[in-house]
């Protein structure tokens, strides 16, 4: 096992030979083990090899140096990185399960996050949000739906997806996929792990997640509504920044557009997910991809209605009732995380 462990030279000088390793769970895309060095419990990653292998891990190491600034500690202390194997050692986080009102510790997390300082942080790319394509098929997937989409939304979602390009300009460190099970509950807090999607941007399109029902993540949920504003107050005053009401119904809108949105990682950028939900149903974890649609679609009509988005929150809904009508088995996403 040991002897297996892809450390490197550089990484076993500076720590030593692990003890006591274990195999943890994780993704197809790395290999995770539990050990100790000198006596310190921590965790090492390996990114296998693969198309885009060496930026997630060097996206995963610029996150982790650059959050660690902030304190308390909202990721576990990077201890080493070996960039030629892609292997990184950090500290063993000790963690207790999420308590029923999770999401609060969560934002707040969230939010102290987004605060980490970016200046001269490079190697992050910028935040790269919803496109022409995913607009048009938004709109195709309404006449499928034999619901006409009034003349102003195609003008609403040209500029949506020019605010959110500019927005992106604000460099707040993103994680990228801040999904529960990347959330460690600990006795402190909240720490973030699994950084290798992180980018910089606008931190409202994190903050949507809470409420479009975590768009990037196989466990999606939603908030009941007294805990989503205990939550988003959480993140507000844990940031340092006010939450509007416009953006967060823009980052809600770009989400639900994207049919990338709507598949783990593997397929995204494959085909058009909005035309495929016409023909299939698929599931992902326990929720359909039509129940994922079905709910961002209500809350794109019920915040987005008196902005920028007026036209557009308005087909949302008449898209929902439509769905509904054709797809009467349609579910609410749960409210418990797995």
């Amino acid at each position: 096992m040991r002897s297996a462990l892809p450390l490197g030279e550089d990484l076993t000088a500076r720590l030593g030979a692990p003890k006591r390793v274990r195999v943890l769970g994780s993704s197809p895309r790395s290999k995770v083990w539990r050990a100790e060095f000198g006596g310190t419990r921590a965790v090492i990653k390996h990114l296998v090899a693969g198309p885009g292998a060496d930026d997630r891990f060097a996206r995963e190491v610029t996150a982790l140096e650059a959050a660690s600034a902030v304190q308390p500690p909202v990721v576990p202390r990077l201890l080493g990185a070996d960039r030629g194997e892609r292997t990184l050692v950090t500290e063993w986080v000790e963690e207790r399960p999420p308590p029923a009102d999770w999401v609060v510790a969560y934002a707040t997390a969230l939010g102290r996050l987004h605060g980490t300082p970016t200046e001269g942080v490079a190697g992050l790319p910028l935040w790269a949000g919803p496109t022409s394509a995913d607009a048009e098929a938004f709109v195709k997937l309404a006449a499928w739906l034999e619901v006409s989409a009034p003349k102003g939304v195609a003008t609403e979602l040209d500029s949506l997806l020019t605010r959110l390009a500019a927005r992106s300009a604000r460099r707040v460190l993103l994680h990228g996929d801040p999904c529960p099970a990347n959330d460690l509950h600990t006795a402190a807090g909240v720490r973030f792990v699994d950084f290798e999607q992180a980018s910089l941007g606008d931190g409202t399109v994190e903050l949507a997640y809470l409420r479009i029902g975590f768009p990037t993540c196989w466990c999606s949920t939603a908030q009941p509504p007294e805990l989503l504003a205990e939550a988003e107050a959480a993140y507000a005053a844990a940031s340092g920044r006010g939450i509007d009401d416009h953006e967060l119904a823009d980052a809600c809108a770009g989400w639900t557009i994207r049919g990338d949105a709507l598949v783990e990682r593997a397929f995204r950028e494959t085909e058009d997910h909005l035309a495929r939900l016409t023909v299939e149903d698929w599931t992902w974890w326990t929720v359909s991809a039509r129940d994922r649609l079905a709910h961002r679609l209500g809350v794109v009509g019920r915040v987005g209605g008196d902005g920028p988005l007026g036209e557009t929150a308005r087909l949302a809904l008449r898209m929902r009732a439509a769905m509904a009508e054709r797809w009467p088995g349609l579910r609410p996403l749960p409210t418990k995380r797995p």
